[in-house]
């Protein structure tokens, strides 16, 4: 029997069978029940049987050499149709032209792809000396802003798998490439909420994050700006986070209305 929520007319099991093909669509790989569970906050029970339902009509894909879950080929065919839902970035660009303008910046919204972060959205700075955030950019998630604040807000076990198996290398002679230290500064980030690349991926720029969170805490993406290192200072990037931290929202809070209304 479908659950429905009487105040807004949402049925909740038909929104779980979405969230769950988000996920899977984000993380970019296969993922383990008890991950589902734990990202999207279902109990385990619940999740046993959409995840049934969703394998027998073809949209999740079960594997199992990895005991993971993937979306599957009829979800892929489906995708060629077209959406009516925004995405993350339409919903993005109008808040990144306001970060570039307030903080005459280079800015972009970061999603995760796999164990990396990807530019998908970006608004370079209208300065003669600037840092170029093309999209499609891949960068490990260790090594930069946005990809550091996503890495800290990841459900634990997603967030321990990564720590686990990745394979941090100096990129710069500043990258952070000891474990025990990046642990130490996912801590931080998780406390403030802002994560910061100091010459960690490209020499003479300082990267200033922030994260957009899912209405269950999971991060949707991140925001961030690349300041280069002879304009920054911590009045410039204390008015970064705080320009940042108010376009985050804005994006976190159109995103969610606008796929709650076309749901």
């Amino acid at each position: 029997m479908l659950l429905e929520d009487e105040s807004n007319g949402v049925v909740k099991s038909a929104d779980r069978v979405l969230d769950v093909i988000e996920l899977l669509a984000r993380w970019g790989r296969e993922m383990s029940h008890t991950e589902i569970a734990e990202a999207l906050d279902i109990p385990k029970s619940s999740l046993t049987k959409l995840l049934k339902n969703l394998t027998a009509r073809g949209f999740v894909e079960f594997v199992p050499v990895t005991k993971g879950y993937r979306l599957g080929e009829a979800l892929i065919r489906l995708s060629q149709q077209s959406t009516h839902s925004r995405s993350l970035v339409s919903c993005a660009q109008p808040a990144l032209a306001e970060v570039t303008q307030k903080t005459l910046e280079s800015c972009a919204l970061n999603q995760l792809k796999g164990d990396q972060v990807e530019v998908v959205a970006t608004v370079t700075s209208p300065q003669r000396l600037v840092s170029h955030l093309r999209l499609g950019d891949l960068a490990p998630l260790y090594a930069v802003s946005g990809g550091k604040v996503i890495l800290a807000f990841l459900p634990d076990q997603m967030r321990s798998e990564y720590i686990k198996t990745v394979k941090m290398q100096a990129i710069t002679p500043k990258t952070i490439t000891v474990k025990k230290a990046l642990l130490a500064q996912i801590e931080t980030i998780r406390q403030t909420g802002v994560a910061y690349s100091m010459d960690e991926y490209t020499p003479g720029i300082v990267g200033v994050g922030v994260p957009v969170l899912s209405s269950s805490g999971f991060p949707l993406g991140s925001l961030n700006v690349a300041i280069p290192s002879v304009r920054y200072s911590e009045r410039v990037g204390a008015r970064a986070v705080t320009v940042l931290q108010a376009a985050a929202e804005r994006v976190r809070r159109d995103y969610i209305a606008a796929n709650e209304h076309t749901r």
